[in-house]
């Protein structure tokens, strides 16, 4: 199973207090309980830190899903930030058993990356979008600009992007991650010819699964 690097520092840690735990438990019956609770931690980082290889439909028509999880919204919002007009935002929340690696919904040139420091409310609500903490990229595909946001939720208190403006962007190819549970808002522009292929409670997979599709 392929890991995500960020997972290493609590994965590492994790497993050595399982063996620390299993070499002092038999001394105790009770240690036993911590232990196993401790076991069940362990292989719960490796899950949630798991990054696997991804293949879905690939092109310039299409808008694939950044991120795992469950299509929570899908609204027409302003979006003053990058496209500076009204957009499509399909909203995606992540729980903290999904796959928590972000991809990239197009190919393109990546022409913003913009962090904004926050709070950590839900990351479902409305709120989370205006207050948590968060970091947008705007990227320049064949078919026009889009914006991805990646936006902590209670817990979560780590978002990585991995690109820098003029950095190529490649469909399906790692954005970054956010730790312990999130969201992640795709926008486009509401100008653009496309048509959402989701709706509300749909299951997505990040690299796999088609958002929206651009029409002739």
């Amino acid at each position: 199973m392929r890991i995500a690097p960020e997972g290493w520092p609590f994965i590492l840690p994790g497993w050595a207090l399982v063996t620390l735990g299993a070499w002092v438990a038999p001394g105790s019956p009770w240690l036993w309980i911590p232990e196993g609770v401790l076991v069940l931690l362990a292989v719960w980082l490796i899950v949630f830190f798991r990054d696997p290889l991804r293949t879905g439909p690939r092109g310039d028509q299409y808008v694939i899903a950044p991120a795992d999880g469950k299509i929570v919204e899908v609204r027409v919002v302003d979006e003053p930030m990058y496209l500076k007009a009204q957009a499509t935002r399909i909203s995606i929340f992540m729980n903290v058993f999904d796959v928590h690696v972000n991809r990239y919904p197009a190919t393109g040139t990546v022409e913003l990356v913009q962090y904004h420091p926050g709070r950590f409310l839900h990351a479902a609500s409305e709120k989370a979008s205006l207050d948590n903490e968060q970091a947008s990229v705007g990227m320049r595909s064949a078919r026009g600009p889009l914006l991805v946001r990646q936006i902590a939720g209670l817990i979560a208190r780590r978002i990585v992007t991995d690109g820098a403006r003029g950095d190529r962007a490649t469909q399906g190819a790692r954005m970054g991650m956010i730790r312990f549970g999130s969201r992640v808002d795709v926008f486009i522009p509401a100008a653009a010819r496309s048509a959402v292929r989701v709706v509300l409670g749909d299951r997505v997979h990040a690299g796999a699964t088609v958002l929206a599709e651009y029409t002739p």
